[in-house]
């Protein structure tokens, strides 16, 4: 069944966000609307919408709670 997001997306990252939890679309009015510069906001919905999309396509890596260090330590400081 394919989900679309149609409330709350205030800016091109929460579009992003949506598609990369896997949203099949995303309906964009308000954000657009009220802008400076409606014409470059949708612009920026646009590639954000396509970046999140590739990013859930890829698949993004596991989301960790604490930070951990991905360098190893040993010989990098010497």
């Amino acid at each position: 069944m394919p989900v679309v997001v149609d409330a709350g997306l205030g800016a091109p990252s929460h579009a992003a966000e949506a598609m990369e939890m896997g949203a099949d679309a995303v309906l964009i009015n308000t954000a657009i609307a009220v802008a400076s510069d409606p014409d470059k906001m949708a612009v920026a919905f646009k590639m954000a919408v396509e970046a999140g999309r590739a990013a859930f396509e890829a698949g993004l890596g596991a989301q960790n709670e604490t930070a951990n260090a991905t360098s190893p330590l040993t010989a990098f400081l010497n």
